[in-house]
């Protein structure tokens, strides 16, 4: 392994001068900075994460903030932005929200640690984070980019969906079936995309002529337990319904448990459709139909830009992103024999 002095000696500088450049502190000429920065780089010499900052003026850290650490959905896109930062030699330092306290508040709070520890640029998940939150990130919001949703001033620093069409499609899918006696699990209305969605798929069935007033609808937190349990309410509610739209893929599959040990078959029964097609949606039993979202195309390019911000680059970036509904053995036209609920 090499070290300072052998940095020194290839530079042909004392271990003095190169010392410095690695600790950053002290005077050094411009072309003994560049040969030992030359240096270092070719006996591939590794000077502590504080000394590389100081040299090369970033930390190639980049941060990521998601809502909360729990279910699936959040490993796998982790999973896609690890993949691409370490393609490109940096790493990833994740916060997180509790989920306990205020969510817009934890958002602030956890891209302003992620800034202050020193990463190059923060990538932020699904979050609660409002227009005037940016202000108080300074100029250092011109190095975050947002997935999954948009904030009017940085629309090049936005890389989403349209989730009205997203729940339009839902919709399509089961009036397409022949349903009409629908229950609606949406996630928690904080959320904005969420809020989308629903708002798309309700507006979709008015436009087929049913009552969504009238419908059954039940807020939850997005994991496979909530997802149980408010499948056991609307069961035991008495509601009479032939399909359920659930606003993520993890609520649903939880649905569909419930309905399982309360010897309902799916799609035998009840149909149900999720939403964001994850990786698990293919391996439900039965397998589950889902409004797909294009995560890995729509994470490779806000990394990307991210990058693009942080080092000038230009590495593509695409903006758009196709919405659609992959249907599964979940989804069929409904029973003519009794309510599944009763």
């Amino acid at each position: 392994m090499a070290t300072i002095k052998d940095v020194a000696r290839m530079a042909g500088v004392g271990t003095g001068t190169a010392s410095r450049v690695v600790r950053g502190k002290g005077s050094v000429s411009p072309d003994k900075l560049e040969r030992v920065r030359q240096a270092i780089d070719a006996l591939g010499y590794r000077p502590s994460h504080t000394a590389r900052s100081l040299l090369y003026g970033r930390s190639r850290m980049v941060g990521v903030y998601i809502p909360m650490l729990s279910g699936t959905f959040y490993t796998a896109i982790l999973a896609i932005i690890d993949a691409e930062l370490r393609g490109a030699g940096l790493h990833m330092m994740i916060g997180f929200g509790t989920g306990k306290g205020e969510a817009r508040r934890e958002a602030v709070d956890g891209v302003n640690l992620l800034l202050e520890r020193g990463c190059d640029g923060v990538i932020v998940l699904t979050s609660p984070l409002q227009e005037e939150d940016l202000a108080l990130f300074g100029e250092r919001r011109r190095r975050l980019v947002a997935l999954n949703y948009a904030v009017r001033s940085i629309p090049e620093q936005c890389f989403t969906v349209d989730h009205v069409l997203g729940g339009r499609l839902a919709a399509r899918a089961l009036l397409g079936q022949g349903h009409r006696e629908i229950a609606v699990l949406a996630g928690p209305w904080a959320v904005q995309d969420n809020v989308e969605r629903i708002e798309g798929f309700m507006c979709e069935l008015e436009a087929a002529g049913i009552d969504t007033a009238a419908m059954w609808v039940s807020e939850a937190d997005f994991s496979s337990s909530a997802g149980w349990s408010a499948a056991h309410e609307l069961l035991a509610s008495g509601t009479r319904f032939t399909a359920l739209f659930c606003a993520n893929d993890e609520m649903a599959l939880g649905a569909i448990s419930c309905f399982y040990e309360a010897g309902l078959r799916v799609p035998r029964d009840v149909s149900v459709i999720g939403y964001d097609d994850a990786p698990s949606a293919a391996y439900s039993a039965p397998p589950l139909s889902s409004v797909r979202i294009p995560w890995r195309e729509m994470t490779a390019s806000a990394v990307a830009e991210l990058l693009n911000l942080c080092d000038g680059g230009r590495r593509p970036v695409v903006r758009e992103f196709p919405v659609s509904v992959t249907l599964r053995a979940s989804l069929a036209p409904p029973a003519s024999h009794a309510n599944p609920a009763s």
